[in-house]
């Protein structure tokens, strides 16, 4: 595989939400990222391109039509790409209600039609009466990916391990965690467990308290999956008659979001392994309600900013 840097996007500060001058810059850095994307994107939107030479591995010259076939990035970036709000799901249009509460399968995202949406709103005629922003989640003439030539943008969106398992689900459960912890009296005991480990080839050690570690990457976070579900269970020990099935779900939680993360690096896979981690996800999903009192919403830390 070849990486090839292509551009820098940029990145505009954060903004409050608290006058109309701050909406005005809001779009306003929405239309230049867009406009980057425009310029390059444009060879791949030529309407003469009859194909550009490449080189194969077989040692032949073959004529090639490049196009857009998937972009890999963390939730944040692909909602802001694909002109959507933060709590949907950039593929499907499955309700910001429901996603993560069940294994259902839901209708793929048609930008086309958003498109056309917007396109009606602008000249004031819509015949869509139940397609409005609020119920798909869309922010209109957003989407960056929409006019590419043989490209679908609901199929771009492709989850990988970095951005979807370990700086996505598994940074939201230690959130969990650690207020499930606070509130059992436990926080000490896996700071001291977690300082404890021994080396192991392959395993970083940890060099300081897992509450004094202010930022995750990558590589911290696959040291975490390997080790956090013994850590967990150590400082869990012991529990009273009133802990016992609360600390038996929440490892139960957290053994079936590790086991899906161990086998979703098989490089390959079966019908069997497939269902396995079906069957993991899907536990997951049942046995998280114990931890979802101590989930910190955006609404929430609003609040607290106020406060």
């Amino acid at each position: 595989m070849v990486v090839l840097l292509l551009a820098l996007l940029p990145i505009p500060p954060k903004l409050p939400k608290s006058s109309k001058a701050d909406q005005h810059q809001r779009q306003i850095n929405a239309d230049t990222l867009r406009d980057v994307f425009e310029l390059i994107f444009a060879p791949l939107q030529d309407p003469a391109h009859d194909g550009v030479p490449i080189d194969c591995t077989d040692g032949k010259v073959r004529r090639c039509f490049p196009i857009l076939a998937a972009w890999i990035a963390d939730h944040t970036e692909n909602v802001a790409l694909h002109g959507i709000k933060s709590n949907v799901c950039p593929r499907c249009e499955v309700p910001a209600v429901e996603s993560g509460t069940n294994m259902k399968v839901y209708l793929v995202r048609d930008y086309t039609i958003y498109h056309h949406y917007h396109y009606e709103n602008c000249i004031g005629e819509t015949d869509h009466a139940d397609l409005t922003p609020e119920s798909l989640g869309i922010r209109l003439g957003q989407n960056v990916f929409y006019g590419l030539n043989r490209v679908s943008p609901s199929d771009l969106h492709k989850p990988d391990m970095l951005h979807t398992v370990y700086l996505g689900l598994f940074k939201h459960m230690m959130d969990w965690i650690q207020g499930f912890q606070k509130k059992h009296g436990r926080l000490e005991a896996f700071d001291q467990v977690w300082k404890a480990l021994p080396p192991y080839p392959g395993f970083l050690v940890p060099k300081k308290a897992y509450r004094k570690v202010t930022q995750w990457q990558g590589k911290e976070m696959r040291n975490l999956g390997r080790c956090v579900l013994g850590v967990l269970a150590v400082a869990l020990r012991q529990p009273g008659s009133a802990q016992l099935i609360p600390f038996k779900r929440a490892l139960g939680c957290v053994r079936a979001l590790v086991n899906f993360n161990m086998m979703a690096q098989y490089r390959s896979h079966t019908a069997e392994t497939i269902t396995y981690m079906e069957d993991y996800l899907d536990t997951f999903h049942k046995m998280r309600d114990i931890l979802l009192e101590f989930q910190v919403t955006k609404r929430i830390r609003t609040k607290i900013d106020e406060q």
